[in-house]
């Protein structure tokens, strides 16, 4: 395997011929590369490799190698012995029966190279693009985005442990950078102390007894600090990422109190999605999404989902655990913008949407968000024993708002709200508001009259549209479209390893998330050109009797 300036075409007519016979029955690697060719092309990587010196390996054949080891679940070893042993990769990697192959540190160099060039979307882009030209992907379809939660590839600690061990991590990146310094610095009793992993069996018991033990390694972790800002010391240390979190994890666990440094209550703690769990991953963040938690990060994976066409993920974000996913819905959208695949119609959960999305994509992209709005938050709203916004009567053209018992609005005020959204303040009459007899199904103020706040006509009269719309079982029937998404999580986590992380760090995560979604279309397009449907959702047999035309015959 070698750098070359254009994808290799050509294949050895005996390793067609061999790769044939030995899989009769199709193979995933031979139908992806009779039908879409080689996929990449060196093209799409030239910008990561230098142009002088020694040949690098062809970087269209390590991301195809990627790819494959993420269909089957391997290691990098494991997907360099493939590539000298297994006929249908050498196949779909044109090279000889007789190619060596290559080390296999040189996927993790591919991968790197990658992050450092900012190009991993491409790997998932230019498939997209094959795709295209092929007819099985377009824009302006349906399409459906779901998230799950994604496990970090490190060991969870508790509070105590990963105080210990951010200290701990930050001795030994001094060993390795500075170990002069540091033996200077360092206290005899820290090699007992630090020398080993910490664990909570290992730990003092009893709450007071922890607690001392915090604040010895509070101690301790203060005087390194000490030592490393001090304005003798070697500057490079400072910016060393294990003593940024050191610094980080001490701002955030202890505060000082008359010269000495106190162990934090934990009612005293910042939000937990601001602090991380463990110092070798300090990108993981912990999560909690309805009864789960986790420490790690959250994958939103968006599909093509037309009843009669291939379904295809055409988008991929990572994010920090604690993210909602309503603050994703707007990127995505300009993903697909940018890769020219927006859908008309976009299935989406509760988590996913709100007022702004609805309307906001509607009118300035042409999509229809298919999901249920949040329900109205007022008081009178969700008593059901009060008036809320739908009974009051709007006249748009004079500016007039009448209440349920027939008085008029005397304030009518367009602005901005907070996250700078058009909206029209209207406000009644102080006596009128004072007088009414049923003041209290209105509001709960003592002395001030109603408030209530609209959207600008067009915005409001769709929401109210939407809100109408959504309680009818034809519209149920169509959410139930989004349902599928269900599936592609459950293929990702079962098949492709997409719970846990491989890697460390986000940015890392991140690739291994393309790269598995780019595994997901290959084994989809190879089921799809060998004539497999889609899998229809399974029903119990009791299930199955409420529909009376369903057969019970085993």
């Amino acid at each position: 395997m070698s750098m070359s300036p254009h994808a290799i075409i050509s294949i050895p007519e005996e390793t067609v011929r061999i790769a044939r016979a030995a899989f009769p029955r199709g193979n995933i690697y031979l139908s992806m590369r009779d039908q879409l060719g080689t996929v990449y092309e060196d093209e799409n990587f030239t910008a990561l490799f230098p142009k002088r010196g020694r040949p690098a390996e062809a970087p269209w054949q390590l991301a195809l190698v990627s790819l494959f080891q993420f269909v089957e679940g391997l290691s990098d070893r494991q997907a360099a012995e493939a590539v000298r042993s297994r006929i249908d990769w050498k196949y779909a990697l044109s090279l000889d029966l007789a190619d060596p192959g290559f080390d296999f540190s040189i996927l993790s160099k591919f991968r790197a190279r990658l992050l450092v060039g900012s190009a991993e979307a491409t790997l998932l882009e230019t498939m997209l693009e094959r795709f295209k030209e092929h007819g099985l992907l377009k824009a302006r379809g349906k399409q459906r985005t779901d998230s799950t939660h994604v496990l970090a590839a490190i060991r969870t600690l508790n509070r105590l442990e990963c105080v210990g061990e951010t200290l701990r991590a930050a001795l030994n990146a001094l060993a390795s950078i500075a170990p002069e310094w540091l033996h200077e610095h360092v206290v005899p009793e820290w090699f007992d102390r630090y020398s080993t992993r910490i664990e909570d069996s290992r730990l003092p018991k009893g709450q007071e007894a922890r607690k001392e033990y915090a604040e010895l390694l509070g101690a301790d972790g203060s005087r390194l600090l000490s030592a490393i800002y001090d304005s003798s010391a070697l500057l490079h240390l400072q910016e060393l990422p294990a003593v940024q979190a050191l610094r980080q994890t001490w701002v955030f666990q202890y505060y000082a109190e008359e010269g000495h440094l106190r162990w934090r209550k934990a009612e005293d703690l910042p939000p937990a999605g601001l602090r991380f769990d463990s110092p070798y991953d300090p990108d993981a963040r912990f999560g909690n999404k309805r009864s789960i938690t986790w420490t790690g990060y959250k994958v939103h994976l968006t599909e093509t989902c037309e009843d009669d066409e291939i379904h295809l993920i055409t988008h991929v974000e990572t994010t920090a655990a604690g993210i909602t996913d309503s603050e994703l819905s707007a990127p995505i959208h300009n993903a697909l913008v940018k890769k020219d695949l927006l859908p008309r119609e976009h299935f989406l959960d509760a988590g996913y949407v709100d007022a702004d999305l609805l309307v906001k994509s509607q009118r300035d992209l042409g999509i229809e968000v298919v999901g249920p709005m949040r329900p109205d938050s007022s008081w009178q709203a969700k008593t059901d024993q009060g008036y809320d916004l739908t009974h009051f009567t709007v006249d748009w053209q004079t500016h007039q708002v009448v209440c349920p018992q027939e008085k008029q609005n005397t304030c009518w005020t367009p602005h901005l709200d907070a996250w700078g959204t058009p909206v029209i303040s209207v406000k009644f009459s102080r006596t009128d508001c004072r007088l009414c007899p049923v003041r209290s199904l209105c509001t709960k103020s003592a002395e001030a009259p109603r408030h209530i706040t609209l959207r600008i006509q067009t915005d409001h009269e769709m929401l109210q549209q939407i809100r109408g719309l959504q309680t009818t079982p034809e519209w149920k029937a169509r959410y139930e479209r989004r349902a599928g998404i269900e599936g592609t999580i459950s293929q990702g986590t079962r098949g492709f390893g997409l719970r846990r992380s491989r890697y460390i760090g986000e940015a890392k995560t991140h690739l291994q998330h393309l790269l598995t979604a780019g595994a997901i279309n290959l084994v989809r397009f190879a089921s799809w050109m060998a004539g497999v449907p889609h899998a229809k959702t399974r029903t119990s047999r009791f299930a199955a009797m409420k529909t009376p035309e369903v057969s019970l015959a085993i």
